[in-house]
C-alpha cells in the first residue's frame, strides 16, 4: 500500500497513563490506514502536546494520576480552535461519561470495543460527528439530562425548526458528521454548518452532544437507534 502524505492523515493525540494502552492504540491507528498518532501520559501534558502536534482528535483517558480526563477536556475545549475529544475508558460509569460530555467531549468509547469501532469512532469525530458507545448510552444520557442546566425559557422548541433543519437535527442525533449529512441530503458542507448553527441557536444547545440528547428526549431519534 502506498504511504499517505501528512495532509491526508487524521492526527490523533492519545492521552493515557498506561504505556501498554498507548502502544496498543498505535498498533490499531496505523499510518497506512490514515492516522498519525502522537501521545502523552497525563492530562497536564495535553496543552503542550496539542500545541506541538495539532491533532484533529484527542483520545482521552478518564482516570489518570495527575489530571483526569474530564478536567483536561474542559480546559482543552475552552481554547479557541481546540480539537475534538473522544473519551476512551475502561469504566462504564455514567457519572464520569456524562461529565465528559458536559466538559465538551464529542463522545465516548469503552476500551474493550472492537478495533473496527475505534477506527470508525475516530474518523467520525474527526469529521465533526459524535460517537456514543451504544452499550452505555441510555444510562449516560439519563445522567446527562439530570445534571445539565435548565434550558432558557421559551427555548428547545422543535416547531422553530425548518423542515431542513429538522432533517439535519435527526442526522446529528444519529451521530453523523457534517460531511456525511451533506452527502445524505445533497447539500454543501457550508450549508450544513449554517443549518447546525441555526439549530443550536433556536434550541439553546451548546454542542453536538447536547443536540444528541435533545434528539433522544424529543423523539427525533428513537431509543435503540444507533448514534454511531
Amino acid at each position: 500500500m502506498t504511504d499517505r502524505s501528512d495532509d491526508e492523515l487524521i492526527g490523533v493525540l492519545v492521552v493515557d497513563d498506561q504505556e501498554l494502552v498507548r502502544g496498543g492504540l498505535r498498533r490499531i491507528l496505523r499510518r497506512r490506514d490514515g492516522f498519525a498518532v502522537s501521545e502523552c501520559a497525563d492530562g497536564d501534558e495535553v496543552p503542550a502536546a496539542v500545541a506541538t502536534h495539532r491533532p484533529d482528535v484527542v483520545l482521552m483517558d478518564l482516570r489518570m494520576k495527575r489530571i483526569g480526563g474530564i478536567e483536561a477536556t474542559r480546559t482543552l475545549r475552552a481554547a479557541p480552535g481546540a480539537p475534538a475529544v473522544l473519551v476512551l475508558t475502561t469504566f462504564d460509569d455514567e457519572q464520569l461519561l456524562s461529565g465528559a460530555l458536559r466538559a465538551g467531549a464529542a463522545g465516548f468509547l469503552l476500551k474493550d470495543s472492537p478495533a473496527e469501532d475505534l477506527i470508525r469512532a475516530v474518523r467520525t469525530v474527526a469529521g465533526g460527528g459524535s460517537w456514543l458507545d451504544p452499550t452505555v448510552t441510555p444510562q449516560v444520557l439519563t445522567t446527562y439530562r439530570t445534571a445539565r442546566p435548565a434550558a432558557a425559557p421559551g427555548r428547545n422548541r422543535l416547531s422553530e425548526l425548518t423542515v431542513r433543519e429538522f432533517e439535519v437535527l435527526e442526522l446529528i442525533g444519529r451521530g453523523r458528521s457534517n460531511t456525511e449529512i451533506a452527502g445524505i441530503l445533497g447539500i454543501s458542507e457550508v450549508t450544513v454548518k449554517s443549518h447546525v448553527g441555526h439549530i443550536f441557536g433556536k434550541l439553546g444547545l451548546r454542542d453536538r452532544a447536547a443536540a444528541i440528547v435533545f434528539a433522544f428526549d424529543h423523539g427525533v431519534v428513537a431509543p435503540g437507534e444507533s448514534t454511531s
